[in-house]
């Protein structure tokens, strides 16, 4: 560990404020500037791109913030896989970091930054080696060939460095993640496109491409397996937008009061999500990136985990991982019950897969109970009728956060994958993320902006 520690002390980082808590309006100014820059790169095409193999994996582009062609075509994947790796490397305990000092915090940082590089470097080469991204097919066999495969390298680790950075910016100078950000901004750009527009779809150009405009259109010519599509798919996305924000606003509230000032109280809430959407997110980034590995290893002729056809799988683990839609299976006429156990499978996977990173990012993130009891009695809190003892505090807060952790990871969990299967616009997945990030973010600069306009509210969150 000494020399990665060396190795991670060299690595650049974004300075971070010298004042404890930044303005309302200096965090909005950081965060609309990196939104716009990451729109504007998500347009800017990779030079001496000829065949672009990842453009079918629309949905999987959504989930890892990516533009695929583009110089942000690894999006954020190489960083949701760093923090897969080392949280599993630290809740199997063969690294053991001390998160509750700064020290151990910062060598976590350090190393998940350092990972975070590995991986851009590492899929840059998978994508470009395999064919995802390729240089024209009519440069093979040539040297220009081989130089453009690194040239197409280079646009991409350069791309995912800059994606790196612009998540730091959002940590420490913006509102949330900056991965959520870019999560919450592809999702929303995708509903919008897919709900609104009037421009004809390619498969059937009597009918727009918007599920809105074409809902009225196929009304108005008869065609009702058409329109019942449409109209399946939005009021999908209106219930998983219900249900995810009536979720988002159950919280279990712990009363406490202040120790040295009799007569006042407050109280301690505790998200029913406790672990917001984060297992979704790296549950979705995994199966995104397994997916995206299969169809490469398949063009290069080694289907280890499965084959497709056309933009769907049709064997192998990929098929198992990848979510029917059943709706629309019902309505076409096309439904079989194999589709029963697939679906069965891909809700399994995410429910598990969601217990498992709730369990990890609680352990990794300070949620834990032993965290929060030592916050609650540094804030000058303790709950009234115990004694103001960590031990005890820790204790009591067991009871509660234990089972939000387990019982919230699996709801959001099959929240998704049941959101999935009934095919909401832009997938059921990204629309559960984009609503909880947003509300999330809501909260943060409603927070804020109290914090600004309460200077005693202000010095007592200090």
């Amino acid at each position: 560990m000494g020399i990665l520690d060396t190795f991670v002390s060299y690595l650049p980082e974004v300075k971070a404020p010298f004042q404890k808590r930044l303005p309302f309006k200096e965090k909005l100014k950081w965060t609309l500037i990196i939104l716009v820059l990451f729109f504007v790169m998500g347009h800017i095409p990779l030079y001496g791109l000829g065949e672009n193999a990842l453009q079918q994996f629309e949905f999987l582009s959504i989930i890892l913030g990516a533009s695929f062609g583009s110089i942000i075509s690894l999006g954020i994947g190489p960083l949701v896989t760093a923090s897969i790796v080392l949280q599993l490397l630290n809740g199997t305990g063969i690294l053991k970091f001390d998160l509750a000092s700064h020290e151990g915090k910062k060598k976590f940082q350090g190393l998940q930054k350092f990972l975070g590089v590995f991986f851009v470097i590492f899929e840059s080469c998978i994508y470009v080696f395999m064919g995802g991204l390729a240089p024209s097919p009519s440069l093979a066999g040539t040297p220009l060939f081989l130089q453009f495969e690194l040239l197409l390298i280079f646009q991409l680790v350069l791309g995912g460095i800059l994606i790196m950075f612009m998540d730091e910016v959002i940590s420490k100078w913006g509102f949330g993640s900056g991965i959520s950000l870019f999560i919450a901004a592809g999702v929303a750009q995708e509903i919008f496109i897919r709900a609104f527009n009037f421009l004809p779809s390619p498969t059937n150009p009597e009918i727009a491409s918007g599920a809105i405009p074409a809902l009225f259109q196929s009304l108005s010519i008869g065609d009702v397996t058409t329109a019942a599509l449409m109209f399946a798919a939005i009021v999908s996305t209106i219930v998983v937008f219900a249900i995810c924000v009536y979720g988002q606003a159950m919280k279990v509230e712990i009363p406490l009061s202040f120790g040295r000032v009799r007569g006042y109280s407050m109280r301690w809430p505790l998200n029913f999500f406790y672990t917001s959407n984060i297992p979704v997110i790296l549950v979705a980034a995994l199966i995104a990136n397994i997916q995206l590995f299969a169809r490469l290893l398949e063009k290069w002729g080694h289907p280890i985990f499965g084959t497709f056809s056309g933009n769907n799988p049709v064997s192998g683990l990929v098929y198992w991982i990848h979510s029917p839609d059943l709706v629309q299976s019902i309505i076409r006429g096309s439904f079989t019950w194999g589709q029963v156990g697939q679906a069965f499978f891909y809700t399994l996977l995410m429910v598990g897969g969601a217990v498992v990173f709730s369990i990890f990012w609680v352990q990794t993130s300070g949620m834990d109970a032993a965290s929060q009891a030592k916050q609650i009695l540094n804030s000058g809190l303790q709950i009234p009728g115990f004694r103001r003892d960590e031990r005890v505090l820790e204790k009591i807060l067991e009871r509660y956060i234990w089972p939000l952790t387990l019982v919230g990871g699996a709801s959001i969990g099959l929240l998704a994958a049941l959101a999935d299967l009934t095919g909401a616009l832009a997938r059921g997945t990204g629309i559960l993320l984009a609503v909880m990030i947003v509300y999330k973010l809501y909260e943060e600069i409603a927070k804020q902006h109290m914090m600004d306009m309460n200077p005693a509210v202000k010095k007592f969150m200090e």
